[in-house]
């Protein structure tokens, strides 16, 4: 059985999430996600995929998200990286004048205007921010992992997605594509691969799971930090930006759906929610939301067809 994985965006509460999900995943179900044959990361979760092709397990990542301690396999990896902290998120950051929209940008809204998106055109166009990424992820190095991983970032130019580790784009150094797929727009400087600048991909979508459609895969699992079970009530950022978020998700499943993939994903609800402030990027409460998404997932679990059509894959 041929399975593909999917990680959403959603900072550092978002990482926390899908840490907490997958270690449950592999406790309840037995599911090494470093098994998985291809995996799609943005933001967040492009960082968490190169981690999982870097042979570190979900364990580990839930240890090394809460600061515990790592297995001996890990400490190779992650024996000197410390986690990093970043400046708090509040909305004045991203409230400065726009940048002046590129001509390419123009174009492409004129020639399809029924792709124009507003939400993307509006984040690709904020001020940029000045705090630098990729020192960061540089310890993930410049060689691509064997086997398949791909990340999403989008150009700053005209919003366009570009996924990191096809055919074509496998040249560029890896921390350099985790970077640009994390960079999110107004809160880090843009990241130049090979002389463009490139923003957060969750700019796109915050799963990117249509990357998988030309895979011809069994199975897809999505992890999604910014799906969640039920949408925010009340009229709210929070709430608009989830419910794109799902909806985008959705279309992207739908899509593989209809190619004859089987698709589970997972999103936070009603335990972890509440651990997820408006600041994706504080590390405050990242101990509250690994312990709740490994709870939750597992109960989500015995709601799925997951168990039943992994152990068919696995008879098979």
């Amino acid at each position: 059985m041929k399975i593909g994985l999917v990680l959403g965006a959603g900072g550092v509460t978002g990482g926390a999430y899908i840490a907490g999900a997958l270690a449950a995943l592999e406790n309840d179900l037995g599911f090494d996600a470093r098994s998985a044959d291809v995996i799609v990361g943005t933001s967040s979760g492009a960082l968490i995929g190169a981690l999982l092709r870097s042979g570190i397990s979900a364990g580990d990542l839930a240890a090394w998200t809460i600061g515990s301690r790592l297995s001996e396999e890990a400490r190779l990896v992650l024996g000197e990286v410390e986690r990093p902290t970043f400046d708090p998120v509040c909305l004045r950051r991203f409230v400065r004048p726009p940048r002046v929209p590129h001509p390419r940008s123009m174009w492409s809204a004129l020639r399809h205007p029924a792709r124009f998106d507003p939400m993307r055109a509006l984040l690709t166009h904020l001020a940029d921010g000045s705090r630098v990424l990729l020192p960061q992820v540089e310890f993930l190095g410049d060689a691509w992992p064997a086997r398949p991983f791909y990340c999403c970032a989008v150009r700053r130019s005209d919003g366009g997605r570009v996924v990191f580790g096809r055919a074509g784009t496998d040249t560029v150094p890896l921390a350099d594509a985790v970077a640009a797929s994390c960079a999110v727009p107004g809160y880090f400087a843009p990241v130049v691969v090979e002389g463009r600048r490139y923003l957060d991909g969750g700019i796109k979508s915050s799963t990117n799971a249509d990357a998988l459609r030309a895979e011809a895969l069994d199975l897809v699992i999505t992890v999604a930090p910014m799906c969640p079970v039920d949408i925010p009530q009340g009229r709210s950022l929070e709430r608009y930006l989830r419910g794109k978020a799902s909806r985008q998700l959705q279309s992207e499943l739908d899509t593989l759906d209809r190619a004859g993939t089987t698709t589970v994903s997972f999103g936070p609800g009603s335990e972890v929610l509440p651990h997820m402030a408006f600041d994706f990027m504080s590390v405050d409460a990242t101990p509250d939301i690994v312990l709740s998404a490994f709870m939750e997932t597992g109960t989500h679990l015995r709601d799925t067809p997951l168990v039943d059509v992994f152990s068919r894959g696995r008879a098979a």
